[in-house]
C-alpha cells in the first residue's frame, strides 16, 4: 500500500508495450462498489474472497498469452493460493518501499481502509513485510520517481 504498485506498473506495461491491470480498480469495477465500501459492507474476508476470484481471471489470460503487468493489492499475498497463483504463471515483483515513504504518500487518503489507523497501518506494514518477501525478485524503492524503479525491474532482465 503506497509502495507505488499502480504508478510503477502502469509505467511498466507502457515500456513493455503490454496490458496493465491494476487488481484494485479491477475489483471496483467488477463490483460496482469501492473497495472501502467493500470492507465495510461484506468485511475483509470477502474482500479477500473477490481479490483472489478476480487475481484468478487475470492469470487465465496471462495463460492465454495476454501480456499483462498486475498491480497486486496490498494484502493478496496473504493467500498462499493467491502467491501460488502468481508464482506460477508470472514473475512476482516485491516493490520494497520505505515505511516513512509509504506513510508520506498515504497521509490523508481516505479511501485506504487498512491505513486509517497509524499505529494499525505500521504493525500491518511489518507483518505484510514477511508476505511480501515471498515474492521472486525484490525492487528498492529509493525515489518518488517511477521510472528509476521501472528501470530497476527492467534491469533485472526478466522478459
Amino acid at each position: 500500500m503506497g509502495c507505488g504498485k499502480s504508478t510503477v506498473g502502469a509505467a511498466l506495461a507502457d515500456k513493455l508495450g503490454w496490458n496493465f491491470t491494476d487488481l484494485d480498480e479491477e475489483i471496483e469495477r467488477m463490483e460496482g462498489v469501492s473497495i472501502s465500501e467493500i470492507f465495510e459492507a461484506m468485511g475483509e474476508t470477502e474482500f479477500r474472497r473477490i481479490e483472489s476470484d478476480v487475481l484468478k481471471i487475470n492469470v487465465k489470460a496471462v495463460t492465454r498469452g495476454k501480456a499483462n503487468v498486475v498491480a497486486l493489492g496490498g494484502g493478496t499475498f496473504q493467500k498462499q493460493e493467491n502467491i501460488d497463483l502468481v508464482t506460477n504463471h508470472g514473475v512476482p515483483i516485491w516493490l520494497d518501499c520505505p515505511l516513512e515513504m509509504v506513510e508520506r504518500r498515504i497521509a490523508g487518503q481516505t479511501h485506504r481502509p487498512l491505513a486509517r489507523d497509524p499505529e494499525k497501518f505500521r504493525a500491518l506494514y511489518e507483518a505484510r513485510r514477511a508476505l511480501y518477501s515471498q515474492a521472486e525478485y525484490r525492487v528498492e524503492v529509493s525515489s518518488d520517481d517511477p521510472q528509476s524503479t521501472v528501470d530497476q525491474i527492467l534491469a533485472l532482465k526478466l522478459l
